[in-house]
């Protein structure tokens, strides 16, 4: 097993090693062991269930499913997996009935790899019947649950139909699953092993620190005019500046720090729940491409996004708490 998920990163993702905890992580699923794994943003989470995924592919054990909650995280990863030439797809609200219909007969003929769905379309009766048709013909290979805090009350995303997924271990017995998260304490952490049953399963804890971010909390007196002091001071003057995100607590206070930032020659945009679903795309797919772009979002904004070259993380009003606060830069 160890033999096959070292060729699979070198020949599909063309790395030579493994970072961290990630070979123990990677080959423990392979050999089809349950996980829950801890591990910073930007640590390398998707490689320790996609290599998995391949390999027990490659072994005729069916396809992975991924539990996800962000559409946008869905995108960017069926994309990249797709351009490595992995069958990858998604279920979620951003297709047309027939577009969906169309994944799912791939599924059910065994064309795909790996295949992300949001929570709450997996309970539906409809497609556990799916499911357990795969599973019978020994075709689910591997469960893996991203983004796990969701299922936690005390986690910092709290999604109600996360806490649904007790239903996989009962109906899918033998197959093995990964819980992976950025950020749980031990209190979200117990929770998760309590409602995905994971108990048996082995904890993998990497370490927290980012030796390449650096934090800078200052008294706050005109929040506005301290931000365009650190802007033009730490990364550039308007329209020549880095890219970054300005994080506020409100939707009215996004829309008026990036009006008010734009005004006066900074390239910012809003982002909000409370834009309609064209512009946050639009705005997002802005950020990702174009290079010095601001974008003034509520917490709505930056979980699942990949850009490698975010260079600063402005909180004009307080996170929740201090889990947030980490998440969130």
């Amino acid at each position: 097993v160890a033999r096959a998920c070292r060729a699979v990163l070198r020949d599909v993702f063309g790395y030579d090693t493994f970072r961290g905890l990630q070979h123990d992580i990677i080959t423990h699923v392979a050999a089809g062991g349950d996980a829950v794994v801890l591990m910073p943003t930007g640590g390398g989470k998707s490689l320790c269930y996609q290599i998995p995924a391949i390999v027990r592919q490659r072994a005729g054990l069916g396809t992975t499913l991924v539990v996800s909650p962000l559409i946008a995280l869905m995108h960017d990863q069926v994309g990249a997996l797709r351009e490595v030439g992995v069958e990858a797809a998604y279920l979620n609200s951003s297709l047309s009935a027939d577009e969906a219909a169309a994944v799912e007969r791939r599924l059910m003929r065994g064309e795909l790899t790996l295949l992300y769905a949001a929570p709450e379309r997996i309970v539906t009766p409809r497609f556990l019947a799916r499911l357990q048709v795969l599973h019978e013909a020994g075709r689910l290979a591997l469960l893996a649950i991203d983004e796990a805090h969701c299922v936690s009350q005390w986690g910092h995303d709290f999604r109600p139909e996360y806490r649904e997924l007790a239903v996989l271990p009962e109906r899918f017995a033998g197959v093995p699953r990964i819980a992976l998260t950025a950020t749980a304490d031990a209190l979200t952490r117990a929770d998760i092993v309590a409602h995905l049953r994971l108990q048996q399963a082995r904890t993998f804890v990497a370490s927290f620190d980012r030796p390449n971010i650096r934090y800078t909390i200052v008294e706050k007196r005109d929040s506005l005019r301290q931000l365009q002091r650190f802007l033009r001071r730490e990364h550039g003057a308007p329209g020549a500046h880095d890219s970054g995100i300005v994080y506020c607590q409100s939707r009215r206070k996004v829309e008026e720090v990036a009006a008010r930032l734009a005004a006066v020659g900074w390239r910012a945009l809003p982002y909000h729940a409370g834009l309609d679903a064209a512009t946050r795309q639009r705005h997002q797919d802005r950020f990702l491409r174009e290079d010095g772009l601001i974008m003034v979002a509520t917490v709505a904004f930056g979980m699942g996004i990949d850009k490698p070259d975010v260079r600063f993380v402005a909180h004009l009003d307080l996170p929740k708490n201090i889990e947030a606060y980490y998440q969130e830069t």
